[in-house]
Formats: C-alpha cells, structure tokens, sequence
C-alpha cells in the first residue's frame, strides 16, 4: 500500500494522495467503492462506499504528510482535528441529498466516517473512525 517518496507534496496532491491510500485501505477492508470526490455546489464526498454489511458510508480523508519530519509528539494536532463544525455541516448535507437521490444505494442506512492519513517516511499510519455525524 505505501510506497516512499522524497519529497513532500503539495497541500491538493497531499490530499489526493490521502484519498487514494484512504480508498485502498478501505477495498482491503472489504468495502466496495462507489464513487469518489461525488461534488456539490455546497461541498464534496470524498469517498462513496459500501461496507461489509452492505451499508452506504460516506468517507471523509484527512491526511498530514509528516515526511522529513524527526519526531512525533502525542499532542500536535492530527489530521482529523482538521474536520471543522462548517466542513461537518457540508458534508451531512452532502451526505443526505446523495442519500436521498439513490434510496436503493441507501436502503440499509447510511452513516459517515472519517479516515485520518498520517504519511511518514517510510509508512503511513491509518486511523478509521466511524459514525462521526
């Protein structure tokens, strides 16, 4: 799944590449990806997806590329402490309104999650937190 790169990335090809490891992680997992960056005048979907139990999850990726750095502390901030109270509000509307539009993709419920990307030099620490709403 990772593969070392040298040089940090910019903040846009951080975040897709964020998304495509959040999106390999989550095939692992077994769920089936539907749709990915899904855009709406309001906000986007990161990724669209099916889980295990057959129920509509909508992704949100955030990542930090930490590459280069010497050490980690437990008390800076992680990618997830990114996710703001307006970010949230879009993406629940987003959420809905797809929800709404594809009932037969949303008739085993729905929920969102949030995948947190933390990319290291030589790894990269995946954390996946579910039924964030």
């Amino acid at each position: 799944m990772w593969k070392q790169c040298e040089n940090k990335l910019s903040k846009t090809k951080t975040g897709k590449l964020g998304e495509k490891l959040a999106a390999d992680y989550l095939r692992k997992q077994g769920y089936k990806i539907l749709k990915t960056n899904e855009s709406y005048p309001w906000g986007e979907i990161d990724i669209v997806a099916k889980d295990c139990e057959n129920t509509l999850v909508f992704v949100e990726v955030k990542t930090f590329d930490k590459r280069g750095q010497k050490s980690v502390r437990d008390s800076e901030l992680r990618p997830e402490d990114n996710l703001t109270w307006t970010k949230m509000e879009r993406l629940k509307k987003s959420s809905l309104f797809f929800a709404n539009e594809n009932k037969e993709l949303a008739r085993n419920g729905w929920r969102i999650d949030l995948i947190s990307l933390t990319i290291h030099d030589i790894s990269c620490d995946v954390r996946h937190l579910e039924n964030i709403e």
